[in-house]
């Protein structure tokens, strides 16, 4: 079976960064077998053999794989491929690229989320959570000029749009996506530097809803989506400082 014959793919590593080894054996293993999605993999335990490590760091990788959207579990059947894995074929390591590819799928999910949403915020708002949002968007992009840490003032925007809806439901899908993905702390997406691109449209959304502008909310949050989205697979294709691969 596919599965088991993925094994002779798998040879003993040794590197100091063993997680970060393990990681990019998976992932060639993948390849080479032509494992497909909806395909079923090697049992972790025979994974681990074959690469001379210890269960533990096995679980390690397919925990955060799982995180990723990129394999599912069936209880007393295995563990299954979800999303398509590819190795990095230039500066920027195979984890960081499987991590980015993750992101793009969540974008996805946001944005049909999140056009709800801020629709629906626009047309429902009360004067004082029209007032809350613009005065939150005026922190927001203060934080940000300043250079500061700004995610948690980005939620505070969001969640007061979450709550102008008047469906709780819809903020807790938003923080759940939010915390159901881990980003690495050395990823290029978890710098402030990252998505600063899309600030500046967070008053576009803000002003949209302010005035019950339905249309010109959604535009403004398609717009903030699709400007970290492109950021995203910038760093994918060129690496996290823009150099193309040589």
């Amino acid at each position: 079976m596919k599965h088991n014959a993925a094994l002779s793919y798998l040879v003993p590593i040794d590197a100091p960064r063993t997680g970060v080894a393990v990681q990019d054996a998976l992932v060639a293993m993948i390849e080479k077998a032509g494992i497909g999605i909806g395909d079923r993999l090697p049992p972790e335990v025979a994974m681990a053999a074959s690469l001379g490590v210890g269960r533990s760091t096995i679980r390690e990788a397919m925990n955060r794989w799982e995180g990723l959207g990129i394999i599912r579990r069936r209880r007393g059947d295995g563990t299954y491929l979800t999303a398509r894995v590819q190795s990095s074929q230039g500066p920027l390591p195979t984890m960081i690229r499987l991590e980015g590819e993750a992101l793009l799928r969540l974008l996805e999910v946001r944005r049909v989320l999140e056009t709800g949403t801020v629709r629906r915020a626009a047309a429902h708002a009360t004067p004082d959570q029209r007032r809350d949002i613009a005065a939150l968007c005026d922190d927001l992009l203060r934080i940000v000029a300043a250079g500061l840490p700004y995610r948690d003032a980005d939620w505070a925007f969001h969640g007061a749009i979450s709550d102008a809806t008047g469906n709780p439901l819809f903020g807790q899908l938003l923080v759940h996506l939010d915390h159901a993905f881990e980003r690495s702390e050395d990823a290029p997406f978890s710098r402030n530097a990252f998505g600063l691109a899309s600030f500046p449209i967070h008053r576009d959304l803000a002003d949209a809803i302010g005035r019950g502008d339905a249309d010109a909310a959604e535009a403004a949050i398609h717009a903030i989506i699709d400007s970290v989205a492109s950021e995203i697979r910038q760093i994918i294709d060129l690496g996290p400082q823009g150099d193309a691969a040589p």
